[in-house]
């Protein structure tokens, strides 16, 4: 069960991102971290995502390795999901009983 879980597990690989300075990759994925949690509206949240396909493509990870590093997260992004959905306030959308869905 545990070979399943690739997060955090080093890759092989001579791309440029390889070769950089740990301290260097370090800095750069908390002032990434950072950036994510200042955003605040989807242009921002659009730019992450981009920055972050781009620095798959520069890394040269084969894109099944890094579905398999995403397999544990899943059921994380979907409970924190239902959660957002189930209360937030805002216009709500669907309601039954306790549970509300919003648009927000």
């Amino acid at each position: 069960m545990l070979k399943d879980i690739t997060i955090g597990q080093y890759f092989p690989g001579a791309s440029v991102l390889h070769k950089l300075d740990p301290r260097v990759k370090i800095v750069l994925t908390i002032a990434y971290i950072v950036m994510l949690f200042a955003a605040s509206n989807a242009v921002g949240l659009a730019v992450g995502v981009l920055f972050l396909i781009v620095v798959y493509a520069v890394s040269r990870i084969p894109p099944s390795m890094i579905l398999k590093s995403l397999k544990p997260v899943v059921p994380i992004i979907i409970f924190t999901s239902l959660l957002n959905m189930l209360f937030i306030d805002g216009r709500v959308l669907v309601s039954f009983w306790i549970l509300k869905i919003t648009a927000e």
